[in-house]
């Protein structure tokens, strides 16, 4: 092995706690931690702004400058876009479905994939998306597929949105959950799936510090001399 220290890469679908469980993990473990949903919901940002649409015939097209040019970086649990700190907008629910059908564009993905693997290549990063264990690194020495019932995350995401202040019903946050799911797993390039060597951790019943337990547990079971993973 190449790297010094591994990638764990943790995929599944909204809701299931990926983002949480991923960035607890890499505290625990000194790594980096990346969101890469985060980084899609960046270019939903900026395509917005720029008044783009994923409709459009000719958006890979007029997309091409805005990827091209894009910058995306993190400081700690803050997103910056070329500079500018939009964390406060990734969490609209309007961004987050522009983000999914953005995701769908060849052109994005390949970018985000550049953008992701150069973030990642050196090892000791906790990664967390849809595809990182099939598409970006699936040469990842450990991979997670963190899952739960449909109706489970639909609750986790309303009550994260309702604290942030976002007008919708719980109903509305399931019918969209559907829908991406459908969305996400159907679409052609790098579709959502769990990567056949991943370890499945259904977190319908379990508490974060449970499926963080279980991710460590499978990460010292696989070390043949039981080295503690964490970063001196």
């Amino acid at each position: 092995m190449s790297r010094k220290q591994p990638i764990i890469a943790i995929d599944g679908p909204v809701g299931a706690g990926k983002s949480v469980a991923a960035r607890e993990l890499a505290r625990a473990l000194g790594f980096s931690y990346l969101n890469t949903g985060a980084m899609y919901r960046a270019v939903a940002i900026a395509a917005r702004e720029a008044g783009l649409s994923p409709d459009d015939p000719n958006i890979e097209e007029k997309l091409a400058s805005i990827l091209k040019g894009i910058k995306i970086k993190f400081d700690g649990e803050k997103i910056l876009l070329n500079g500018r700190d939009v964390t406060a907008m990734k969490d609209d629910p309007e961004i987050g479905e522009l983000a999914s059908r953005f995701s769908a564009i060849g052109s994005v993905r390949v970018r985000m994939r550049e953008l992701q693997r150069a973030a990642g290549v050196g090892g000791g990063v906790v990664m967390e998306g849809r595809d990182i264990g099939t598409a970006i690194f699936p040469d990842a020495e450990f991979k997670f597929f963190l899952d739960a019932d449909v109706k489970t995350r639909a609750h986790r995401r309303y009550e994260e949105l309702k604290k942030k202040g976002a007008s919708i019903t719980e109903d509305e946050v399931l019918n969209q959950l559907v829908e991406r799911d459908r969305r996400d797993s159907g679409r052609e390039l790098a579709p959502l799936k769990r990567a056949d060597d991943a370890t499945v951790i259904d977190s319908t019943n379990l508490s974060i510090d449970a499926v963080v337990a279980a991710m460590k547990a499978k990460i010292n079971d696989r070390n043949n001399a039981g080295k503690d993973l964490k970063r001196a």
